[in-house]
């Protein structure tokens, strides 16, 4: 995938990793870009160093993914990469709040849903189109001291793989970004970022370095960590040493405060 002359779409575009995939993009020659967020101060800014359009969208709400797929396509041209980024950190263990659980399943799962429902038919259509889900490593892995947050990212994964297998040959490509600790709003909270940040934390533009390269060669996984893939192996390999290891990781995190 080359992004020069593509229109692009990322959600969760005011701040962090979709600001940064936003000025990557725009450097490689993308024709058009939207950003879309609730942060419309971040909007503004991400607009003023990309010349992106900002479209406030609350992507747990279907419509507002339909409106903003729609206004795009009549201002831009026809998508050619949705960048599926928005999402959330909080820490949370099964007795959070119900409220709690369905707010990460609508941004972190239904969101992605819902912008393939958009999406996929048009480039279908077109016989191209690019999907990135943006996930997390704890959607590969687990996420130690957020049971909301591993659980969702592990669906999101599960359907970005679901989409690539239906979607294959129908010319559509489908990447899953799955990194590990990225300087961005979500790891401003020391506790949250501190298991995460185990390999080191790495700028946003790095990430994004790594998101350009990875789309280039068409690849599923997208890991700005490279040992993501080691972990995975090692998980695989014997899942209940894995288990044991984890298990030490969380009695040394202590006790989460939601």
């Amino acid at each position: 995938m080359d992004i020069k002359d593509k229109i692009i779409v990322i959600t969760g575009g005011g701040s962090g990793i979709g600001a940064a995939l936003a000025r990557r993009f725009k450097a490689e020659g993308a024709r058009g870009i939207a950003v879309a967020d609730l942060n419309e101060a971040g909007l503004a800014k991400v607009a003023a160093d990309t010349g992106a359009i900002p479209i406030r969208c609350n992507v747990a709400v279907e419509a507002e993914i339909q409106a903003l797929v729609a206004r795009v396509e009549a201002e831009l041209g026809p998508i050619d990469i949705f960048c599926s980024n928005a999402g959330i950190a909080r820490l949370g263990d099964e007795d959070v709040p119900n409220e709690e659980w369905q707010l990460n399943w609508d941004i972190h799962v239904m969101a992605h849903v819902y912008a393939v429902r958009a999406v996929a038919p048009g480039m279908v259509a077109r016989g191209s189109g690019y999907l990135v889900h943006t996930a997390s490593a704890a959607g590969l892995l687990s996420h130690i001291q957020s049971a909301t947050y591993s659980v969702t990212k592990h669906a999101c994964v599960a359907f970005a793989e679901w989409v690539a297998i239906k979607y294959k040959h129908q010319g559509i490509k489908v990447s899953v970004l799955a990194p590990q600790a990225v300087r961005t709003p979500m790891t401003d909270r020391p506790d949250e970022a501190a298991v995460a940040a185990v390999d080191g934390m790495i700028e946003p533009a790095e990430l994004a370095d790594c998101v350009v390269a990875t789309m280039a060669k068409e690849e599923f996984l997208i890991l700005p960590h490279p040992g993501v893939r080691d972990y995975m192996l090692r998980k695989t390999n014997d899942v209940d040493r894995w288990l044991n290891s984890m298990n030490k990781w969380r009695q040394q995190a202590g006790p989460i405060r939601t």
